[in-house]
């Protein structure tokens, strides 16, 4: 009986000592607290570090990691993303006994409490990797730096570095940091670094200068990425036979490949010579390196050896990219990976390439993960293995001239073996190509399918339903085709798609309602269609911000279809059959930089609430009834240039941009250093899609021209013509300094020109025409310096002409016919 109370006992002793074990220790929970009160943030992103609940385990507190044995603070992350200088207490981490990691970056550290500086950070015997990147570092940090022996890496990214380490560490990563030449000659002290990355350091010069490199014979990374430096490789590179991991892209280096220290460095495993200036290079620089398994040579020039010459290499490649790098076509470059069994990303793009397209490449590489063949000249039919492809991501064969995938007895143009075998496929493009037939197979099983461009082909038909079981799609492109009947209900389902572009088809029908159930939908263009109906109003489109129905056959008012979209930057409703006014809930589309109405049947006065759209840069209300007055508050809307009006927000999918993929690759490789291109474990790397500019048409200088990219973002413009409004043009307008075009004319506009348009110093095209307008035509119009076109034809002026000079001297008399009585200044014509 006694034993056994006795034996309870020892059990509930151990229980809470077993209990005990698995929560912080009370000294360290009360370091982080003071700690917490100590960062100096705006943010508050340490919610978790709470004081009032005594029985929370710091261990399971956010930025804490604990050992899952002795529950000992092993690492700490503390990113602050700050905007205020931060005066550091280094003892506030000595209670960290265990601490081996330690993330400090971007917390504006410019200095420390006095005796309390780096140094400090001694005590901590078990610390191995410190991130110090954006901060304030300087000179005066770096020899308390040296005094934590324990150190094994150490981030200075982003900081004002002038003077030399030399710290016994083993990595050191220095990018972005401004670095002095004399830090280069002394870092070979640091003799025992395995890792040394100084990417966009802003150095320059010959790399020969940097004597104190000479005697890292240890390094196994070396990146001097996006310098400027220049001349021939230096001979001392050969001393670094440990080398694996090699990037100078983005400089001025020149010279032969094949006469330089690389061909020696027997470790190299990676290669990144990317955006220089070598002589051509050739595949035999590489013979000897038996362990290279990336190439990333974009930019430089790629000679393709003649068949005579040896072609054993001896390695096994998984990724190869080489943008741009084939000055005359070739018709064998892709068979020189033939036996190229570990292949997973090839990456050749924007070349000559003039082959069939390579079949064999699908067949015989199963863990081929990106293929990107774009803009080539690429040409045959796409006949896919009929067995799965289970590790294909990124298929990309745009812009070749491929002319159907319709062989090999498969259904339809997009073979069912693509749409059932390659489960895993993120992005697929075959845009600009000349695929005709069916949209899309009947059966698909692309279920990891994120980003489908199909545009600029011949397909025909309806929009296929089996893309509905790619149920994760966010962006879809099927613009310019021969695409027939209605708008899918299903695609309403779809709650993933960002970005829908089926312009320039036939399709015909209402928009379906259930579009409305996109909340994330940000890029929507069905324009140059037949689309009839009226548009459903869609209060779950808080996040669109590019809109075009232009070129349908909508009717009805426009009512509150859009009365809910506050990031709408672009509204293109121009020639469809729309009625009524524009609604007063204009004014809160806070973002609208583009509003578009032209011809269609609108009517009644410019609301003034237009005058609160301050984003406002190019306003369309032409070929309408508008009637009234031209409002004159228009001038409090700047028209200055904005950049937001002409990028599409991209869809994400695993990768960045395909132009953009090298950095993708490059960072995912380097970070995993083992080269495993199983990307589809990059599940985090959620970057964006390919980048998309908006296109739109507007009228100045006599014609419809089209704008995308920069010039988009500069143009401004008004027009107001064909309508039916009256009164004077607001002298308020001279505010309009930004504006490059102004369109008034085919109104029933009176009174004369405000003199104070001399000072459109920005204007380039200003037409008048077909007004009751008169008075004298301002002299001082001759002022504007940008004037390509002036028309004040058929309205009541008098007096003469403009005298020709600048500007003027190149209008000539049909500029001002229809006036007669005014003269023409004989010396002007």
């Amino acid at each position: 009986m006694e034993f056994g109370i006795f034996g309870r006992w020892l059990l509930l002793v151990a229980l809470f000592q077993l209990s005990s074990m698995h929560e912080c220790l009370r000294e360290e929970r009360e370091a982080l607290l003071r700690l917490k009160a100590s960062v100096n943030s705006s943010y508050d992103y340490l919610t978790s570090w709470n004081s009032s609940h005594e029985e929370s385990n710091c261990c399971d507190w956010e930025h804490v990691v604990c050992d899952n044995i002795t529950e000992r603070v092993i690492k700490l992350d503390l990113v602050s993303n700050t905007n205020e200088v931060w005066y550091l207490n280094a003892s506030l981490f000595l209670p960290f006994q265990e601490l081996k990691y330690l993330d400090l970056n971007d917390n504006k550290i410019s200095g420390w409490v006095p005796n309390e500086g780096f140094e400090r950070l001694s005590g901590l015997s078990k610390l191995e990797e410190l991130h110090l990147d954006y901060n304030y570092i300087n000179e005066s940090f770096l020899s308390s730096l040296g005094q934590i022996l324990s150190l094994k890496k150490l981030y200075l990214r982003y900081n004002l570095l002038d003077r030399p380490i030399n710290i016994p560490i083993s990595e050191l990563y220095l990018d972005g940091s401004y670095i002095d030449k004399s830090f280069l000659r002394k870092i070979g002290v640091m003799t025992s670094l395995n890792v040394l990355t100084m990417q966009g350091c802003r150095l320059n010069g010959h790399l020969p200068i940097v004597q104190g490199m000479r005697a890292l014979m240890n390094l196994q990374e070396l990146d001097l990425s996006h310098n400027n430096f220049e001349g021939i490789l230096p001979a001392c590179l050969a001393n670094m036979t440990e080398l694996r991991i090699f990037g100078i892209s983005s400089n001025c280096f020149n010279g032969s490949i094949d006469l330089s220290p690389l061909p020696s460095l027997k470790s190299l495993e990676y290669i990144d010579l990317s955006h220089n200036y070598f002589n051509p290079i050739t595949f035999s620089s590489f013979f000897n390196l038996s362990k290279l398994e990336v190439i990333f040579s974009d930019g430089n020039k790629l000679v393709d050896e003649t068949l005579s010459q040896r072609w054993n290499l001896g390695f096994q490649l998984k990724v190869f990219s080489c943008s741009s790098c084939l000055s005359t076509k070739s018709s064998r470059i892709i068979t020189r990976f033939f036996h190229q069994f570990d292949l997973q990303v090839l990456h050749l793009p924007h070349n000559n390439l003039a082959e069939q397209f390579p079949t064999w490449l699908l067949e015989k590489y199963t863990r081929l993960a990106v293929l990107i063949l774009r803009n080539n000249s690429l040409t045959g039919t796409l006949q896919l293995p009929n067995h799965h492809i289970p590790n294909l991501l990124v298929l990309d064969i745009s812009f070749n001239n491929i002319q159907d995938m319709s062989s090999n007895n498969l259904f339809g143009t997009i073979s069912e073996n693509l749409a059932m075998g390659c489960s895993s496929l993120n992005y697929l493009r075959l845009s600009k190509n000349h695929l005709n037939d069916q949209l899309f197979p009947a059966n698909s099983n692309l279920t990891a399918l994120q980003s489908l461009y199909l545009d600029n082909n011949h397909f025909s038909g309806e929009i296929s339903h089996s893309i509905s079981d790619s149920t994760i799609l966010e962006a879809i492109d099927f613009s310019n085709n021969n695409l027939l009947g209605m708008l899918p209900r299903w695609m309403g389902n779809m709650t993933s798609l960002m970005d829908i572009a089926i312009t320039t088809n036939q399709l015909e029908g209402p928009i379906p309602v259930e579009l409305c159930n996109l909340k994330s939908l940000s890029f929507l263009d069905l324009s140059h269609n037949n689309l009839n109906g009226s548009i459903p109003f869609c209060f779950n489109w808080s996040d669109v911000q590019h809109v075009h129905l232009n070129k349908n056959r909508l009717i009805g008012p426009i009512t509150s279809a859009f009365k809910g979209c506050s990031n709408l930057v672009t509204l293109n409703l121009r020639d469809n059959y729309l009625t009524g006014n524009i609604p007063d809930w204009i004014g809160n589309l806070s973002s609208l930089s583009i509003l578009l109405l032209k011809s269609n049947y609108l009517q009644g006065e410019i609301p003034i609430q237009i005058c609160l759209l301050e984003e406002l840069t190019l306003l369309d209300l032409s070929n309408n009834s508008f009637s009234g007055q031209i409002p004159h508050c228009l001038s409090n809307i700047t028209f200055e240039l904005s950049y937001k009006k002409s990028e599409i927000p991209s869809a994400y999918i695993l990768f960045l941009p395909i132009y953009d993929i090298l950095s993708f690759l490059q960072s995912v490789m380097i970070k995993n250093k083992g080269f495993s291109m199983n990307l589809s474990v990059y599940e985090y790397y959620k970057l964006p899609c390919e980048k998309i500019l908006q296109e739109v048409e507007f009228s100045t200088k006599n014609r419809i021209l089209s704008y995308k990219g920069d010039i988009l973002n500069y143009m401004s413009g008004i027009d107001l013509s064909c309508n039916k409004l009256e009164g004077e043009i607001p002298p308020e307008l001279e505010d309009l300094s930004s504006i490059h075009a102004l369109n008034l004319s085919y109104n029933n506009l009176i009174g004369s020109i405000p003199i104070q348009f001399s000072k459109l110093n920005q204007i380039e095209s200003l037409d008048l025409s077909n007004n009751n307008l008169d008075g004298i035509i301002p002299p001082e119009l001759i002022e504007l310096n940008s004037l390509a076109v002036f028309n004040v034809a058929y309205n009541n002026f008098w007096g003469t002409t403009p005298e020709r000079k600048a500007q003027f001297g190149t209008f000539d008399e049909s500029s001002y016919e229809g006036n007669p009585l005014l003269a023409c200044n004989r010396a002007s014509f």
